[in-house]
């Protein structure tokens, strides 16, 4: 390869070269049993990545959809995950006074919160102030109902998963399967 190429390549990579600009588009589709997916990118190639994940989706058993297919299955919300064993009602009364939407308390004893997106920071510091720290806190597409996958259709599902997140220009991968 010359070395011309290797150049304009970590010069693409690095944000250096002139002339070229990022993008970030969204992909939807479906998986395995009809299970929601979401698929964020960052690119400066829109035609190469679109042919990357619909070749993903084609290839491990999805579909992709049309813009909108699927988002109305999920919130965009800010999402924070405590470990069991955190003291609840102090947990809901300072995020709920903070701005938060809703609690809740898992089978496990996880506790989940669920803020408006603009309202998350201000959650996420009123909580830490009080010495309570999440095991997760990120700005989410939370799917409002799940489709429950076993067995080979799990094992399907997780694969075509893998290969989305591992491709460049993939940001994020959010997805209503429940495993």
């Amino acid at each position: 390869m010359p070395n011309d190429n290797v150049q304009r390549a970590i010069q693409r990579g690095t944000g250096s070269l002139e002339g070229v600009n990022y993008e970030e588009i969204r992909y939807e589709g479906y998986g395995i049993n009809g299970a929601a997916i979401i698929v964020d990118c960052m690119t400066d190639n829109r035609t190469r990545t679109v042919a990357e994940v619909r070749h993903a989706f084609a290839k491990h058993g999805g579909n992709m959809g049309a813009e909108g297919s699927v988002a109305f299955l999920f919130k965009h919300c800010g999402q924070m995950l405590f470990a069991p064993g955190v003291n609840e009602d102090q947990l809901m009364e300072l995020a709920l006074d903070a701005g938060a939407e809703d609690v809740i308390t898992h089978d496990d004893g996880s506790i989940e919160v669920l803020t408006p997106v603009p309202d998350f920071s201000k959650v996420q510091d009123a909580i830490s102030k009080a010495g309570l720290k999440a095991e997760l806190a990120t700005i989410a597409m939370r799917p409002e109902t799940e489709i429950a996958l076993e067995g080979d259709q799990a094992e399907s599902m997780q694969k075509l998963l893998d290969v989305l997140e591992n491709l460049d220009d993939v940001q994020e991968v959010f997805t209503n399967a429940a495993f």
